[in-house]
Parts: structure tokens; C-alpha cells; sequence
């Protein structure tokens, strides 16, 4: 009768299973690299993939395999997976796990296929798969959830480029309805394990299996779990913006009645709600103000730690993994070994959030900042090279001097004269000169003014006043005859026929009309001052 009802439940657990994959299309793609062609092989991340694989199958997963990728086939695999997503529709689960080497360069992180062949920095880009590239195929397509798994937190392996290189993993945002577990913290090294799996692997498999436990805190499990199976050396971490639910296996768990030890955060993800906050909110911030998508003081985590004994409050701020929990744990407890692996994490999650700050702002004040803070850093290498790249980008951006128009010979500046001057006055200058006099006196710059009209009556000899002028040269402007009715002193005639040649005056010394003076107003007979 036992084994009867012991059957039933797993038939019935499997149909539950079906009937949830039914309603929401999952889709799994697993990637397991171990035979590198130019380093050490990797033992675990074979088994790795195959136990997972198993794991997803029975969670309703459609699972494609692909073991031993190199680049190209990496690439290609990650292109028909999204593919084949997209034909699912917008209410698919999509999950990638990735186990094998995994390197960040100038703080981009990047999965190595087992045919890289890397020497030098800069081949890291071209002979590895950047996460960034997975995480935007998966995010063009639409879909419901989207989950990555990363073992890939391994050695460096390429010992040309361990100087240059920080260790493990950056930083990563999770976009949108995505949520990416790292086995372990960014900027530490997980470790293949002694055994057939890594001891993230490990871990995962046993939490994944409880049904009804919410993503979240199955993580969070792991995390715990690998912390205390590695003593402290390994702490995986990950970075959550998810906006729906999702569970591996469905069914009533125990992490649904929140614990003692659940802070109101897990209390909300064991409920089966996002513990991310608003929609795309993410908790890549979190790494500094705690997860869960809302920020606890340090004060608040005193609160609720110090009632608990050391080993309880360990587990709890291990589990929720939040800086300001670390810190209130320091302030209560002292006694080590867990004092000691607390404050390594705190130091170690500080340096990777300075970087991540730098590196996402990315300008010569982030990079000089950051190496002022931890000069002696894995990353302080990294960090010069990229202020020296954001220097010379600004240089480059820098607004050029406009060059000087050579299109036209340049022109020669002209002084005015003074009586040029007076004839370029200010408008009001010559609107208040206008007010004063209704008559304007047009001055010309072409020779001596015309003498001014005399008074009237008999003309007056003022005297002989001999005055050797010249012939006018250049252009003369055209005027108006003199004549009768157009010059202001009356007529003027002479012997020559009177009137005006070459279209201006012509004056001329000769004898006067009138003895001991000039003589103004009519001008007649042969001597005196003519104008021809």
C-alpha cells in the first residue's frame, strides 16, 4: 500500500509538472565546456550540465544540450535558442546555464569556448562569447522569464593575461523580467569541487527539487548552502529584475510560512511575490542597499539580528547577502571564524561596486576616483588602462577651433578720416544736429569747399591773397550745372563761355577784376578767380 501511494504522488508530481509546462512553455539551453583545447581540462562542468539537464527535463523544460562549444557553435547555439523562443511566444520561460571559464576584461564579462586561444588582453574579445551578447538575444525576443545560470565563475586559467585581468566576474544588470545567479560573488573565483559536480551545482540541485519554492529563495538557499560547503570561500550571488513568478516544481513548500529568520523582504518571496521591487526596478543596486528592491538601514538589521544567536544571524545575513546586513552583523558579533569571512565579503562587494560605479560612469574622474580609494587592487591595472582610453576619447571630442576662411583675400582695414568720420555720425547724433538746423551742409572730400555766399550789397575787397592751387586730380563727382537757377551765388559766365567743364570747378589764378581784394558776387570781364 506504501509503495501504491508513493507511486501516486510521483505520477500525480509529474502531471503537475506537465500541466504547468503546458501553460507556460519552458525552454532550456545548457552548455557545459570542459575539453579546452589550450588550458587544463575541466572535470565537473560536463556532469555539471548533464545533471541539470536532468533537472530541467523534469521541471517541464524543453531541453537542448550542447557540450564542448567552440566560439562559432557558441554563438550559433545562443542564436537558435532564441529563435526557437520566439516561436514559443511571450509566455515562455526561457533559461540558459553555462558552466566552464568565465573571464572579465576592462569590466565586460565574457564565456570562453574550449577553443580560445588566448595570449594577450585583447584576444579576449575576439576569441570569447560576451555575456552582454546572451543577455540582449534573450531580451530581443519576447517571452515571460528569463533565467541565467552561470558556473562559469572558475580560475583564470591563462596565466599571460592574470596580471591584466581582474579575478571572477563584474557586476552585471539583469534586464527586465530576468534574473542571473552567479555560483559565486563578482570580483571572487568559485571552484570545480572534489566531487562529480561543483558544490554550486550540487546545491542547486538539491533546493531546485522542493517544490513550490519560489526562484528567489531557492537562490538564496544555494547561497547558504555553498557558502558553508566552501567555508566561506565561495558566496554565490545574483542580480534579480524579474516581474512574474516561477518555480521549478509546484506544489505547497515551507518556504512559503516565512521563518524566524526570513527579514520582510524573504517573507515577500516566499509568499511566491517578486522581491524585486517595481517592474524592472532589478536589484543590481541592491548590491549596496540590500536586495529585495527596498533599502534597510544598518540600524533596522541591528534590530532584527540582535536578538538571534551568532550562528542564526550568520545564516540570515548570508542568505539575504545585502551590505548594510553584513555591516549590522560586524557591529554585533565578533567571534571568529564567521567575523573574519563577514568582513571579507563587506571588503571584497565594496571594491566590485566602486568598479562597477566606474566602469558605468566610465570617465577619467571615475577611473582616478576608483584607484584613489583601493590602489592596490587586482583591478588597479585595469583601471589605468581605461582612464588612459577615457582621456584621449575626451580629447578626441573636444570641440575644434574654427580654421580662417581662405576662400578670399583679406581686405584692408580703412581708417576713416576726420571728415569721413563726421559724415558716418551716430544716427542720434545727427538727428539732434538735424533739430538745430533744418539746413545740412553735405561736406565732400574732393578738393576745397566752394567759397561760402557773402552778404548782400556792394561787393568788399579784402585784400590780395594769392593762393597756388593745382589742378584737381582724379574723378570729380558729377554735379548739376552752375547756372541760373542752380548755383547758390547767381550766375556764373565768363569769357570762355561760361558754364561747367569736366563736370566740377576749375579755379584759376589770375588778374583781379577789382583792385586790392577778390571780388564776390557776379563774377564778369576777363581777370579775377574764374570757374570754367
Amino acid at each position: 500500500m506504501r509503495r501504491l501511494l508513493t507511486a501516486f504522488a510521483v505520477i500525480l508530481g509529474a502531471s503537475v509538472a506537465l500541466g504547468s509546462a503546458a501553460a507556460e512553455p519552458r525552454m532550456a539551453l545548457v552548455i557545459g565546456n570542459s575539453a579546452y583545447q589550450t588550458v587544463t581540462e575541466l572535470p565537473n562542468p560536463a556532469n555539471d550540465a548533464k545533471a541539470v539537464a536532468e533537472l530541467l527535463a523534469a521541471a517541464g523544460f524543453e531541453v537542448t544540450t550542447a557540450p564542448d562549444l567552440g566560439q562559432a557553435e557558441m554563438r550559433r547555439a545562443i542564436g537558435d535558442f532564441s529563435a526557437r523562443v520566439a516561436e514559443k511566444g511571450a509566455d515562455t520561460v526561457a533559461l540558459v546555464f553555462y558552466a566552464g571559464h568565465g573571464l572579465q576584461v576592462d569590466g565586460e564579462n565574457f564565456l570562453v569556448p574550449v577553443d580560445a586561444r588566448i595570449t594577450r588582453e585583447s584576444d579576449v574579445p575576439l576569441q570569447t562569447v560576451r555575456l552582454a551578447d546572451v543577455m540582449n538575444a534573450l531580451a530581443a525576443v519576447p517571452s515571460r522569464t528569463r533565467i541565467v545560470i552561470l558556473d562559469a565563475c572558475r580560475n583564470n586559467p591563462f596565466s599571460e593575461i592574470n596580471k591584466v585581468v581582474g579575478r571572477g566576474l563584474a557586476i552585471v544588470d539583469a534586464p527586465s523580467g530576468s534574473i542571473v545567479s552567479y555560483s559565486t560573488a563578482p570580483g571572487s573565483e568559485a571552484e570545480d569541487g572534489e566531487g562529480t559536480n561543483s558544490p554550486y551545482t550540487q546545491a542547486l540541485l538539491g533546493v531546485a527539487r522542493e517544490p513550490g519554492m519560489p526562484i528567489e529563495q531557492a537562490f538564496k538557499r544555494v547561497r547558504y548552502a555553498v557558502h558553508q560547503a566552501t567555508s566561506g570561500r565561495q558566496t554565490p550571488w545574483e542580480s534579480s529584475s524579474l516581474t512574474a513568478d516561477f518555480v521549478f516544481f509546484p506544489g505547497a513548500s515551507a518556504a512559503t510560512t516565512p521563518s524566524v529568520t526570513a527579514t520582510p523582504a524573504a517573507a515577500a518571496g516566499a509568499a511566491g511575490k517578486p522581491t524585486t521591487g517595481p517592474k524592472g526596478a532589478g536589484t543590481q543596486v541592491a548590491l549596496a542597499t540590500g536586495r529585495g528592491g527596498q533599502a534597510r538601514t544598518i540600524e533596522s538589521w541591528r534590530r532584527e539580528l540582535q536578538p538571534k544567536s551568532q550562528g542564526e544571524a550568520y545564516e540570515i545575513v548570508v542568505r539575504e547577502d545585502s551590505l548594510e546586513a553584513y555591516q549590522a552583523y560586524l557591529q554585533l558579533f565578533s567571534a571568529p571564524p564567521f567575523q573574519t569571512r563577514v568582513r571579507e565579503i563587506v571588503e571584497r562587494r565594496k571594491l566590485m561596486v566602486a568598479w562597477y560605479t566606474a566602469v558605468t560612469v566610465n570617465t577619467p574622474v571615475s577611473y582616478e576616483l576608483f584607484m584613489a580609494q583601493y590602489p592596490g587592487s587586482d583591478l588597479f591595472v585595469t583601471a589605468q588602462r581605461l582612464f588612459g582610453r577615457a582621456s584621449g576619447r575626451q580629447i578626441a571630442i573636444a570641440p575644434a577651433v574654427a580654421a580662417p576662411c581662405i576662400c578670399a583675400p583679406p581686405q584692408p582695414v580703412v581708417q576713416p578720416t576726420k571728415r569721413r568720420a563726421e559724415r558716418t555720425e551716430k544716427p542720434e547724433k545727427r538727428s539732434a544736429k538735424s533739430t538745430r538746423s533744418e539746413r545740412r551742409t553735405v561736406v565732400r572730400d574732393d578738393g576745397p569747399p566752394p567759397p561760402p555766399p557773402g552778404p548782400s550789397g556792394p561787393p568788399i575787397a579784402i585784400g590780395v591773397i594769392p593762393i597756388p592751387i593745382g589742378p584737381v586730380i582724379g574723378p570729380r563727382p558729377v554735379r548739376p550745372p552752375y547756372g541760373s537757377s542752380g548755383h547758390p551765388h547767381g550766375p556764373v559766365t565768363g569769357p570762355a563761355g561760361g558754364g561747367m567743364r569736366g563736370g566740377g570747378p576749375v579755379i584759376r589764378q589770375g588778374p583781379m577784376s577789382a583792385p586790392g581784394g577778390i571780388q564776390r558776387g557776379p563774377m564778369g570781364g576777363g581777370g579775377g578767380f574764374r570757374l570754367r
